[in-house]
């Protein structure tokens, strides 16, 4: 189920199909703040009342041109003065490819360095999402640019337990001190590049966790697995590593009830929400990482 889900994600023929359905967006907002940056901002702010730190993510990925990856960047730009004005507890997380990485390494390197600069300049950090396998030097070899050679410390990356490169990735993080977001992977790849099996991906999971908790700086454990949650919990006791030393991460819409639960043990969790146009492709991906989030979707289709 899975491959065929991760299939749909990238069926432009499926995706012009269910971006037009009236049904398909009101079911999307379950996961998706809204289209818009207020919608997302509102969001933010809600969060925020409830004691979580937020994440915004505008939407987009792989585009092609110089034209498209400007307006990516400008959006970005407004967003970070937008929360620096509501006083909202929030970062940003973004993609290369929605910045022109595939257009030119240069011109998404411009970009992300007028992004950096904006939020900086307020105290925000930004996350580089994780792409593909295809991306993964790729984003990385940017990151080493800005964070070691231009000097961005308020840059971080994101590492995932599915690929076997990541447990040298993380000893590489970990020299440099940079904040890692650690997630299990929702791109489909070859088992010669990544665990095919999820036991493997888990105990890879709980390695890495691990070595980022004693030796990294502020992991962010961006997990809804409830059985490395209790790990972690009782992990981060055994070894008196207190809450201000990482954060658990989650999705917006999707165990919400956990949350909660997490927010009133003391632990910080920050909401990863996104925004934008261009859901479908995060959509799908959210669908064949959890198959409960497949069965809501089709239960609200259903009743509507």
């Amino acid at each position: 189920m899975r491959n065929s889900i991760l299939w749909a994600a990238n069926n432009s023929g499926l995706r012009r199909q269910v971006t037009r359905s009236r049904l398909a967006r009101p079911v999307a907002r379950r996961f998706v703040a809204g289209e818009t940056a207020e919608q997302a901002l509102e969001a933010t702010a809600q969060l925020n009342a409830q004691g979580a730190h937020v994440t915004l993510d505008y939407l987009g990925e792989n585009v092609t041109s110089e034209l498209e990856a400007a307006a990516v960047r400008d959006t970005y730009v407004r967003l970070i003065n937008d929360i620096v004005a509501r006083k909202l507890d929030c970062n940003v997380s973004l993609k290369l490819t929605a910045l022109g990485l595939d257009v030119a390494y240069q011109h998404c390197h411009a970009n992300l360095r007028a992004i950096l600069e904006t939020a900086a300049a307020h105290d925000i950090f930004v996350r580089l999402d994780m792409e593909g396998s295809d991306y993964t030097q790729l984003t990385l070899d940017l990151f080493d640019q800005m964070y070691v050679a231009e000097g961005y410390k308020n840059v971080g990356v994101v590492l995932q337990s599915y690929l076997y490169r990541s447990a040298n990735d993380v000893d590489r993080m970990i020299e440099l001190q940079a904040r890692v977001r650690l997630c299990k992977g929702a791109y489909k790849e070859p088992p010669t590049l990544a665990y095919p099996e999820k036991a493997d991906v888990d105990r890879s999971y709980r390695e890495l966790a691990q070595r980022l908790l004693l030796h990294g700086n502020y992991p962010a454990l961006a997990t809804h697995d409830s059985a490395i949650i209790d790990w972690t919990q009782q992990f981060v006791r055994e070894h008196k590593i207190t809450p201000d030393r990482y954060e658990f991460q989650m999705l917006y819409g999707v165990r919400r009830d956990l949350q909660q639960q997490l927010i009133f043990a003391g632990h910080h969790v920050r909401v990863y929400v996104p925004f934008g146009e261009a859901w479908y492709p995060y959509l799908m991906r959210r669908m064949a990482e959890r198959p409960a989030n497949l069965l809501f979707i089709l239960k609200a289709l259903r009743y509507r």
